[in-house]
């Protein structure tokens, strides 16, 4: 069966489901260290892209799948735990410019020295390669990374939702996020809250690696970071302020993303970004403060 008005089938709809469901996961990843420090993370690719180089390199050593993707892990979490220490704690006092200056410096630091150490033709990750082939449903064949990718996204939502409203570290980053200078005068501690959502921001992105290597198996020193930059319009869009609108921003950008990237003619692809960004801009026009955005502005005193 195919929506023959716009020449989108089945497939085309589920990989553009997995793509919105990776997407969120990038968006949470990014709203959650925009919550606490009030600063956009350009450098979040370069850790997506530090992952999927571990998982090739896992690969291209022989080693198993669950070995890969736990080298994936500690590289995404160290370098996120460095991240912290290095640059935004000694930073922190200073205006969120000199901030997002620094997470480009430390974005293009990393890009460089993966250009450097794995030269411009990169990687290739192939020890998942087994999950793009297609499972047959009521007649449609769908990729298992589809399904396997809305499993994994669902779960890690649910949990980090769980994790956020069950737990006192939990509630102490709801609080940051609403007002960090009160919080911190009300007991909360900051360097854990900010440590916290550092590291779980970067397990995010080592979720976002496994998946995206087995969509894109060639690694190169710019994986991830087109996907990155449509993920930030997607937190835009859906409302940078609070982690749900922001969630619901990356799936929407990323499931319309899937979906033209599919229905569209292989010479008109292209034209893929201009037609996403200009939709940005138009919504944010009509509601800058993001689509999903529905709560109430309260003036802090």
């Amino acid at each position: 069966m195919t929506l023959a008005i716009l020449n989108i089938d089945w497939q085309t709809l589920a990989d553009g489901l997995a793509l919105g469901a990776i997407y969120a996961l990038m968006a949470v990843g990014i709203g959650l260290v925009f919550g606490v420090l009030r600063l956009v993370n350009f450098a979040y690719g370069q850790l997506v892209m530090a992952g999927a180089f571990a998982l090739a390199l896992a690969s291209q050593w022989g080693w198993p799948v669950w070995a890969g993707i736990v080298l994936c892990f500690a590289v995404v979490l160290a370098l996120s735990v460095a991240m912290e220490h290095l640059v935004f704690r000694p930073l922190r006092g200073h205006s969120p410019a000199v901030m997002l200056v620094a997470t480009f410096a430390v974005a293009f630091l990393l890009q460089s020295i993966a250009l450097l150490w794995f030269g411009s033709l990169g990687k290739i990750a192939t020890s998942l390669a087994s999950l793009n082939r297609p499972w047959t449903l009521s007649g449609v064949d769908i990729r298992k990374i589809t399904i396997v990718a809305v499993i994994v996204a669902a779960l890690c939502l649910l949990l980090l939702h769980l994790l956020l409203e069950r737990t006192e570290v939990g509630l102490h980053m709801r609080a940051a996020s609403m007002d960090f200078s009160t919080s911190r005068m009300l007991g909360v501690r900051a360097n854990r809250v900010i440590s916290f959502a550092v590291l779980i921001s970067g397990a995010l992105a080592a979720v976002v690696a496994v998946m995206l290597t087995v969509q894109t198996p060639l690694v190169t020193p710019d994986f991830a970071l087109r996907d990155t930059i449509v993920v930030l319009a997607g937190v835009v869009v859906g409302g940078l302020n609070r982690p749900i609108p922001a969630t619901l921003g990356g799936f929407t950008i990323g499931f319309a993303t899937g979906v033209l990237g599919g229905a569209l003619p292989t010479n008109q692809s292209q034209y893929l970004p201009t037609f996403v960004f200009v939709a940005v801009i138009l919504v944010l026009l009509v509601r800058p403060r993001g689509l999903f955005d529905f709560s109430r502005s309260v003036e802090r005193v």
